[in-house]
């Protein structure tokens, strides 16, 4: 072996090496040695490895992969660690038959390994030759599919938009409360309705703040969850509409001003298509709002610290909270008499996994 290796490369050899000599051949021991190396890899492309996860198969039925290869938004790759006395082949047809995803998908057993990329085997390669493993990683970590692509291009415009589009809609809310009754009605009715059913310390510059964020993001929401009544369904939502309904009974028109976004809402719609998981829709969204509202309000992002909290941090608090019902009371999160109170509820992440837990 060449003792120029990578870095990278020389640490899992020298496990694999070391679990040899441990005679630990099975797939948990040697797995690690796998993972360590796409986790090490994967930060110089800025992408978070993830072990064990599950995620949606191809036949609608939840299964459980050895690695999750993500950036900020989307799954960009899967990895499936078999044991060195598997039959490889065999085995990923099981895994095959069994719905696993094969858009970006490294099966292997430290041996050989085998890429299937949109759904075709794209290399199969002996990556105990440092070279063919070098091969593999290349192709895994640079494969990207044209929506994602797409989709990354318009988030990084979209952020540098945010702001003059907010002062576009600034103006125009300040026009129609000079000229337009119908929408000032609109506007103190909301502004009642918020004081008496959320905070009597609403102030009407949150309530603008609230009608600028819906115009700006409904058709994200909308996207995303692919749901055309989400505005109909969502009481805050319905009320915003109103306002919006008096806001364009004059001059202003909803699609005409948000032209200019459409590259960006499209990309969405693209990107979001290749989701079927309702756990990475609820992610995305997370992880797309949080830089939304950087570019929106830089000022109130910062002071109220506005992060979504990652989905694993919820499952652990949620499961924490849960242990302790049972620990201190004997019951759970569906016990009867059990009330869950989510007053910022956000994005609803905590909600959905409290919902999914239940």
């Amino acid at each position: 072996m060449p003792s120029t290796l990578p870095r990278q490369f020389a640490a899992y050899y020298a496990a694999l090496d070391e679990f040899k000599q441990l005679g630990a051949h099975n797939e948990g021991a040697t797995s690690l040695a796998f993972y360590n190396l796409l986790a090490d890899m994967g930060r110089d492309h800025k992408l978070s490895v993830l072990r064990e996860r599950t995620v949606q198969g191809t036949k609608k039925r939840a299964i459980r992969v050895d690695g999750l290869v993500r950036d900020l938004f989307f799954t960009r790759g899967v990895w499936e660690a078999k044991d060195t006395s598997d039959d490889l082949g065999r085995e990923i047809d099981k895994k095959i038959a069994s719905g696993y995803p094969l858009t970006n998908t490294i099966f292997e057993d430290t041996r050989r390994a085998v890429l299937f990329q949109n759904g075709h085997v794209a290399l199969d390669c002996d990556i105990r030759q440092p070279a063919e493993l070098q091969r593999l990683l290349d192709q895994f970590f640079s494969y990207s599919e044209p929506e994602i692509e797409e989709f990354h291009k318009a988030v990084v415009e979209f952020r540098q938009r945010i702001p003059e589009l907010a002062a576009g809609l600034t103006d125009i809310i300040e026009e129609a409360k000079r000229t337009n009754p119908a929408f000032r009605a609109a506007l103190d009715n909301f502004l009642t309705l918020c004081r008496e059913a959320l905070n009597p310390s609403t102030t009407q510059a949150e309530v603008e703040d609230m009608l600028k964020q819906h115009i700006l993001t409904e058709r994200i929401f909308r996207s995303i969850f692919d749901n055309p009544d989400f505005v109909r369904r969502n009481a805050v939502a319905v009320e915003l509409e109103k306002m919006v309904d008096a806001l364009t009974g004059q001059s202003f028109s909803r699609n005409a001003f948000l032209r200019r976004l459409d590259f960006f809402y499209v990309a969405i719609e693209r990107a979001a298509a290749t989701i079927e998981d309702y756990q990475e829709k609820q992610s995305l969204l997370n992880t797309l709002y949080e830089p939304f509202f950087q570019a929106y309000s830089t000022r109130a992002a910062d002071t109220h610290g506005i992060v979504y909290t990652p989905h694993e941090i919820v499952a652990w608090m949620v499961k924490s909270v849960e242990k302790a019902l049972e620990a201190e009371f004997g019951l759970s999160l569906a016990s009867p008499g059990v009330h869950i109170i989510d007053p910022c509820v956000g994005t609803g992440t905590f909600i959905m996994e409290l919902l999914q837990h239940i």
